[in-house]
């Protein structure tokens, strides 16, 4: 290859470990944080400690050697309205619909739109922002609309190679704020990006914290360096200012923070830049981020334990302060919590038979109580963390939903559990002794179970020690699907309205094709999508009050997959005062919560940037996130 060309940087290289002299960060926790007292450092440490000896790493992409499968915003209106669902109070999180009470804001591909919703007839679009890249989510504060974009994803070309080839998609990340004071014509304030790909962010008060991941890669014998632009200046970030913890990887990447203050413009961001590996989950609470990592064993798909670190926030402060451990795998942020000055975790190991843990770790990132070795067999597929208890689902048969005593962070006790046919992806809490769960219903078929249409169901845990599945409903067949699966954001619910409101595409068994009875694997085919909207309460249970559908009045579809992908597939649903918003890519559709009669719509500007090699970054199908292995 070339001299100007990207070389291939062979992570097989095992040279020996020179002693270095490290900047030792005088901090509690049960990993020894550092900082890289020089460049050098920083490369003899990649070479030294990445354990996958069969990987390269090239700019553009990442080969293996076998191929292997892988808050509310201030309000305008003075009428009541839902705000995104979110996990902690105060912290908000992006997504792609937002709205203030009297105007919604929406992501449709590399636009994004200002609707004009309230009151409803006078509703209409303002304006459109167009960007370069696509819309990866949005935040409103006040007149600060703030939009995250991701460089165009690719495939890069593979090299002409034995390896099989893993694009690296997202190449950059950009944050833009507009000034939105006239919703008609809204104006770009700042902007700044950063190499790497998003992975999430939260917006507490007037900043915003957005984690970037880029991958270490070698260029003409050199390390890259993280970079940030912004106001037509580049900032390298130094070696002597990244954090690294003694944990070795199958590959790193720079994981940085930065801070943003959505309302003074000369203001200038904050960062702080951890080499860690690639990004697993990540959970926020007011004044703390705390990310995790897998940490790999001595071979191939060995996976032993999480890496947890945290990162103290604090307006435009930002620190590193600890970093830990815990046995297994994080499922996803729900998995974790943080009350009373202790961080809790839920995790699943699965050497030999899977195992299921909750860790509760003080701010140092030390283990201080711990509960071991739940439903061997079974794995968790769904958590949550209320004050002083915790709620986990576990699965392979049956539903375990697993009450938890977390008052005493030092002794944690399972109080009851109860066990119920089918599973729940995502738990909610309904008040501080009912928990909605949503997920699928099941039929058990010995070894594995068939998962059947979407469930929901109502939990009361009054008496902690005998749980107790008040009200379930079953929605479709086999088939049946809803983005709360993986999105908890899709997800509406409001106590004192008893609403419940979900988007869900809906298949059904023709039962005339199984004379002899319909077998348990058989799959139906979709007929319906749009939202589901219930009342929900724990005297009257679930009752399904109607549904709505933007796909209406159109020919029959040739492809199933229509309902699911079609621009008129329903994504979101809220409400202003007494009226209720379903929304979808090709129009938002207004009906009264009272009755839920059709009142009016609005149709939107749908995006033409429809790039062809496009990859979703969303799970596809209905298999769920957890042990796929005992699903058929």
């Amino acid at each position: 290859m070339n001299k100007g060309l990207i070389t291939v940087l062979v992570l097989l290289l095992l040279l020996p470990l020179i002693a270095s002299v490290q900047q030792a960060v005088d901090k509690p926790g049960s990993l020894e944080i550092s900082r890289f007292s020089s460049y050098e450092e920083l490369k003899r440490f990649v070479k030294t400690n990445t354990k996958n000896a069969g990987m390269h790493i090239e700019r553009g992409g990442v080969w293996f050697s076998e191929a292997e499968g892988l808050a509310p915003s201030p309000a305008f209106s003075d009428q009541d309205y839902s705000a995104t669902n979110i996990q902690v109070a105060g912290v908000d999180e992006a997504d792609i619909i937002k709205t203030d009470g009297e105007y919604i804001y929406l992501v449709s591909e590399n636009k994004i739109i200002i609707v004009k919703a309230y009151p409803p007839e006078q509703a209409q679009v303002l304006s459109e922002i167009e960007l370069e890249g696509m819309a990866m989510g949005i935040f409103i504060n006040g007149d600060r609309l703030v939009v995250f974009e991701g460089g165009m994803p690719y495939y890069d070309t593979p090299r002409v190679l034995e390896d099989a080839y893993i694009p690296y998609i997202s190449p950059a990340t950009s944050i833009k704020v507009y000034d939105i004071s006239d919703r008609e014509d809204p104006r770009l304030q700042r902007e700044l990006s950063a190499d790497g790909g998003y992975v999430s962010s939260r917006m507490i008060g007037d900043y915003v914290y957005v984690v970037i991941n880029e991958p270490v890669y070698e260029q003409d014998g050199e390390l890259n360096l993280p970079r940030i632009y912004s106001g037509g200046n580049e900032t390298e970030i130094p070696a002597t200012d990244i954090y690294y913890s003694d944990v070795s990887d199958y590959y790193y990447m720079y994981t940085t923070i930065i801070a943003i203050n959505t309302q003074t413009d000369d203001q200038e961001p904050t960062r702080e830049t951890i080499l860690l590996g690639a990004s697993s989950n990540l959970y926020v609470s007011l004044n703390n981020i705390y990310l995790t990592f897998p940490v790999w064993g001595t071979d191939v798909g060995d996976f032993q334990k999480s890496s947890i670190h945290r990162i103290h926030i604090e307006g435009d402060q930002i620190e590193y302060v600890a970093s830990g451990e815990v046995p297994g795998m994080v499922l996803n942020q729900f998995s974790m919590d943080e009350y009373g000055g202790h961080f809790r975790v839920a995790t699943t190991t699965r050497e030999g038979t899977s195992r299921n843990h909750l860790y509760i770790l003080n701010m140092s990132l030390n283990i201080t109580g711990s509960l071991e070795d739940l439903a061997p067999g079974e794995t968790i597929y769904s958590a949550r963390f209320m004050g002083e208890r915790g709620y986990l689902v576990t699965f392979k048969q049956v539903d375990p939903l697993f009450v938890i005593d977390l008052k005493n962070p030092y002794d944690p006790e399972v109080l009851g559990y109860l066990k119920v046919t089918g599973y729940s992806d995502y738990l909610h809490p309904y008040d501080e002794n009912h928990i909605i769960g949503i997920g699928k219903e099941t039929t058990d078929a010995g070894e594995f179970a068939w998962y059947q249409g979407v469930k929901i169901s109502l939990f009361e845990v009054t008496d902690v020690s005998n749980p107790r599945e008040i009200s379930k409903l079953e929605i479709g067949d086999r088939g049946t699907d809803s983005p709360i699966l993986w999105d908890h954001k899709a997800f509406l619910f409001d106590k004192s309205r008893n609403l419940l409101v979900m988007p869900v595409s809906v298949a059904e068994i023709d039962e005339a094709e199984y004379p002899e009875g319909v077998p348990s694997w058989a799959y139906g085919e979709t007929v319906w999508q749009g939202a589901y909207i219930f009342h929900i309460s724990p005297d009257a249970g679930l009752r399904l009050e109607g549904r709505i559908t933007h796909i209406e009045n159109l020919a029959e579809p040739e492809q199933e997959y229509y309902y699911f992908y079609s621009s008129f597939s329903v994504q979101r649903s809220l409400y202003i005062g007494d009226v209720l918003y379903t929304i979808s890519n090709a129009k938002i559709k207004m009906n009264s919560l009272e009755n839920l009669d059709y009142i009016t719509e609005v149709e939107l500007p749908l995006s033409t940037w429809t790039p062809s090699d496009y990859l979703p970054d969303e799970p596809q199908g209905d298999e769920p996130s957890g042990n796929s292995s005992t699903w058929k």
